[in-house]
């Protein structure tokens, strides 16, 4: 599945992952046949700017956004599209936003998400691209892979699979958006590709494309499966102390840590993992 960076679009009654879902395009004829109507009935003046406000307000209720939280475009689009477009402070923030905003808007076609983290620092596309990709090569979980660079719309192959490759990543940046294509045997990789582009902290987003194939039935324990595999991975937590419930696409964490920080980035890197919309953190500090 490709990437428009124009916005994805994103189904009201669907997860508010930051990440493409298959389960997007299944829902694209639904959406097209909305549009029609829509077209043909345009909202009122009256009723668009009342929805308006109320988006304003649900996203300012939010306590990871604040009150004075304002974003640069929003606005309902000719064909019923809620199109939000500003900067963020997290991974968190992003989802909470459009899950928020999916609740308190149902009549909305779908939801064009621009919304984009504030990066830790500045990185050039250049920059981010060579630290995804050596991040990438690095994985183990991830060695029977390709890993492939796109710069200037031509893939180039950087590390090929010491043996018969399982699948391949392709790795593109644009305006410190990771963009991450090409096909995997299981859901888990593509999770944990992700996770690893969220990680090189000049990213902005990423649209996670990767195939999965053969295709896997998505579930909770393939979810819990991913955050456990993650926070394997973190060199900032000891996996060994916490551990992962899940209950649809709500994950909660309990265990005990040495310091507030590690609990915190256990927390955030739940949040990275595609198809978490909630993050529940009961993890104890004790010194």
């Amino acid at each position: 599945m490709g990437f428009s960076l124009s916005g994805h679009r994103l189904a009201p009654a669907l997860s508010a992952d930051s990440e493409t879902d298959e389960r997007w395009s299944d829902h694209e004829t639904e959406v097209k046949s909305a549009m029609v109507d829509i077209e043909t009935n345009p909202i009122p003046e009256e009723d668009r700017l009342e929805l308006l406000a109320k988006v304003r307000a649900t996203l300012r209720s939010e306590p990871l956004l604040g009150p004075s939280f304002h974003l640069r475009d929003l606005r309902i689009e000719p064909d019923g599209a809620l199109v939000l477009d500003g900067e963020v402070p997290s991974v968190a923030a992003k989802k909470l936003a459009l899950e928020h905003v999916a609740a308190a808007v149902p009549s909305a076609t779908c939801i064009v998400d621009r919304l984009h983290v504030k990066p830790a620092v500045h990185m050039t596309d250049k920059e981010i691209r060579i630290h995804v990709r050596n991040a990438l090569i690095a994985d183990p979980a991830l060695r029977a892979l390709e890993i492939w660079v796109v710069e200037d719309g031509e893939p180039q192959l950087f590390r090929g699979a010491p043996e018969k490759p399982l699948g391949r990543i392709n790795v593109e940046v644009t305006n410190g958006v990771v963009i991450l294509n090409g096909h995997v045997p299981g859901l888990t990789s593509k999770r944990v590709a992700g996770v690893t582009a969220w990680w090189v902290p000049g990213v902005r987003d990423v649209f996670n494309g990767i195939e999965v194939d053969p295709p896997e039935e998505d579930s909770p324990e393939l979810i819990a499966e991913a955050v456990r595999a993650v926070l394997e991975m973190d060199p900032l937590v000891n996996a060994s102390q916490i551990n992962v419930g899940i209950h649809g696409t709500q994950v909660r964490l309990t265990g005990l840590v040495r310091t507030e920080a590690e609990a915190q980035a256990a927390e955030r890197d739940a949040w990275c993992v595609f198809g978490v919309d909630t993050v529940i953190n009961h993890i104890k500090v004790e010194p």
